[in-house]
């Protein structure tokens, strides 16, 4: 008899396979889903072998076999929001096309869960990471002295100067990471100019802000769509990116003797709050306000009325930055990618019928 503190000797890929009569070479196949396609037959025979002996795949080992923990991290600063949501689908989505687990976590709009979270991923040794900043310029030294690429996701690069420390644009030469982002700028311009179309002259922004306090390019975009017509600046409101935030802009616009006639959004999560602040005023939307917002977010087709926004193409944002992280090491410089953001008209800016849109601007029309 074993010695009652004896432990029963593990089991192992090889003793799978002897079971099931195959190589150790298609049991690896099975557990890992190739990369070589095993016949019926023999995966029958292999999981029947893995139920029976109750084999389970040795994660540590193999990692340490590849020199890869196949997984990718993700840091996002509100899971809960809509487009934070779609954003990290799309990327989980990428990365399991290329053999990757991607671990999610929620830095929750602080600086120190942000910076607590990056030390907790570069201790687990994960392959690379995805950061969503609450800073245009995070701290990455952590990742730095332990050889894991970082890629800022969603980074408003087109604020960035060629000389800055955090990003180098278009493989410009220089130390940073990769930054994968959407044009904020030129997206909240075109939606300026498309209110602007539609015959409005004071136009408001409900912007978010950012924790190192950095001018939203958003805000940029907005101005310059204003300026260019010549136009006055309507007023600014400064709330979180939250509903709750765009509630409280929607009661501040409430309380104004003067509102502005068009309003621009930094983001659909705030936009959602805002039109419910406004129905419960009782403005008319878009004939007394029209609203367009930024992201194009799941919700911002099931508001009412449906929301005008910049939406940002998640699929091509994913596989831009998930490119980036794996091309990343030794020797490759980092780079800016930026991917053009696309106008998508809905009832909300005083779009109803495909006549009423402007044929200068990209077009999508709505689902439904």
């Amino acid at each position: 008899m074993p010695h009652p503190t004896s432990q029963a000797k593990p089991i192992t890929r090889d003793d799978v396979a002897r079971l099931a009569g195959v190589s150790p070479a298609v049991v690896s196949y099975v557990v890992n889903g190739g990369p070589r396609a095993v016949s019926p037959a023999n995966e029958a025979k292999v999981r029947q072998a893995i139920r029976a002996l109750g084999y389970r795949p040795n994660a540590a080992a193999r990692a340490l076999a590849l020199g890869s923990s196949e997984m990718l991290a993700m840091i996002v600063p509100d899971a809960i929001n809509p487009f934070y949501a779609s954003l990290a689908r799309a990327v989980e989505n990428a990365a399991a096309e290329r053999g990757y687990t991607l671990l999610l976590a929620d830095s929750q709009d602080s600086l120190r869960t942000e910076r607590r979270l990056i030390k907790n991923f570069a201790a687990r040794r994960v392959d690379g990471l995805f950061l969503s900043s609450v800073l245009f310029e995070p701290d990455l030294m952590d990742l730095e002295q332990s050889d894991i690429p970082v890629v800022l996701l969603n980074h408003p690069a087109d604020l960035a100067t060629a000389g800055s420390p955090a990003v180098k644009k278009d493989g410009a030469g220089g130390r940073g990471p990769y930054a994968v982002g959407v044009a904020f700028r030129e997206g909240a311009r075109m939606a300026v100019e498309h209110l602007i179309s539609h015959g409005h002259e004071r136009i408001g922004l409900v912007i978010g802000g950012n924790a190192d306090s950095e001018l939203d390019a958003r805000e940029v975009g907005w101005q310059q769509g204003i300026q260019a017509a010549g136009l006055t600046e309507g007023p600014i409101i400064r709330v979180p990116f939250t509903r709750e935030g765009g509630y409280r802009a929607g009661q501040e616009l409430l309380a104004r003797s003067e509102r502005p006639t068009a309003v621009f959004v930094s983001s659909d999560q705030q936009a959602a709050g805002l039109l419910c602040a406004l129905h419960e005023g009782g403005l008319r939307l878009p004939e007394d306000l029209a609203v367009f917002s930024f992201d194009g977010a799941p919700e911002s087709e099931y508001t009412w009325p449906r929301l005008s926004t910049v939406a940002q193409p998640l699929k091509d944002l994913a596989q831009g930055a998930l490119n980036a992280l794996l091309a990343s090491g030794p020797g490759q410089e980092p780079h800016t990618k930026i991917f053009p953001a696309e106008l998508v008209f809905r009832a909300s800016c005083g779009c109803h019928t495909p006549a009423a849109y402007p044929t200068d601007y990209p077009l999508r029309h709505p689902t439904s």
